[in-house]
């Protein structure tokens, strides 16, 4: 199955259905009366969450979405049908943006959420709606009212809990691959990856999912290599996991184009809490590695860990760092939740 995270595509609700005029007329009944129904209702258009999806490729090959008009008012106090919804069913993470691409309209985090995007018109009320003591054969009726039509861009941001970044040919897929079952494309030369992968972890008792972001380079937040589009996908992360290649010369000028780049285009982003790793440590003189882990040190104000995927050299500890963090990370946002509903922390 293709990865596609963005999607441009085109909906319109039902019209409603006009209303009836329409008099009873039967043998022996000379003032029969008004008997015209009602119009009914246009379908809405809905985007629901499910989860048995994870990319929106589908809609790469149907960007028309139209639900069905109501049915007009019939005689003898028939009112019309209503028209169909039109689903359109995304994967957990999913944004509904206007067309200018920046206004948000909906998001859709888990399954079974839905929101109504465009709604469809109300029927017009039939002749018999309008009769009254004074005015027994009314001879008009409201037309449907017309449904609503827009141009929406949906955008996949990947639930994960961790996400891993980096420079191209830094050891994310392999470091992926070697803590869970997912089997990206590795190879010796960059961009290997061009979308994003995710993975399932197993630490202990505890399980959570990797995402591996295509690497970015400098000049990414102005287009350059595959630019910054994928970094949306690590917004939701609890952590973030910045692998440096040990095997490069300056190890400190990497840590910082990764760093610039991810400023550059979210500042809230660059806030996130982030963990540092050499990566390929096993590729490099012991000595050699005593050195760039100082530089990196100096750069990134914080000790960076020494991996290797394959040898194993590290990863269990930077996994369990991983669990701790994203533990730490929620235990904040309940406490936040907490807060903001006036409660102290320690009430149920």
């Amino acid at each position: 199955m293709k990865f596609l995270d963005q999607a441009k595509i085109y909906v319109r609700s039902g019209a409603g259905g006009n209303g009836c005029i329409s008099f009873r007329r039967e043998k022996f009944i000379e003032f029969g009366g008004p008997n015209g129904g009602n119009g009914g209702k246009g379908g809405d258009v809905v985007v629901v969450c499910v989860d048995n999806l994870n990319t929106l490729i589908d809609y790469r090959y149907q960007q028309h979405f139209f639900a069905k008009n109501g049915q007009p008012g019939m005689g003898r106090d028939r009112s019309g049908a209503d028209g169909d919804d039109i689903i359109i069913k995304v994967p957990p993470g999913t944004e509904v943006l206007g067309e200018d691409q920046d206004t948000l309209l909906a998001e859709l985090l888990e399954p079974g959420d839905r929101v109504v995007i465009a709604k469809g018109g109300n029927g017009g009320f039939g002749n018999a709606h309008f009769k009254t003591s004074t005015n027994r054969a009314p001879r008009h009726a409201n037309p449907g009212q017309p449904g609503e039509e827009l141009t929406i861009w949906l955008r996949l941001k990947l639930i994960a809990d961790a996400g891993l970044i980096g420079l191209p040919n830094a050891g994310k897929s392999t470091f992926l691959s070697s803590v869970t079952a997912a089997k990206p494309k590795i190879a010796d030369y960059p961009f290997t990856t061009l979308h994003p992968n995710l993975g399932v972890v197993r630490v202990g008792d505890v399980d959570f999912v990797l995402a591996d972001i295509p690497g970015l380079i400098e000049g990414a937040h102005e287009g350059a290599g595959l630019g910054t589009r994928f970094l949306g996908h690590v917004e939701r992360c609890a952590v973030l996991l910045h692998l440096v290649d040990a095997t490069q010369d300056d190890v400190a000028e990497a840590y910082k184009t990764v760093r610039r780049e991810i400023r550059a285009y979210s500042p809230e982003l660059a806030k996130r809490k982030e963990l540092v790793a050499l990566s390929k440590c096993d590729a490099v003189l012991a000595e050699d590695l005593e050195k760039k882990s100082a530089e990196l040190t100096k750069t990134a104000r914080k000790k960076p860990m020494m991996l290797s995927a394959v040898s194993g050299l590290g990863m269990k500890d930077a996994l369990f760092a991983i669990v701790r963090e994203i533990a730490r990370q929620k235990d904040k946002s309940e406490s936040m939740a907490l807060e903001s509903e006036g409660r102290p922390r320690w009430l149920p």
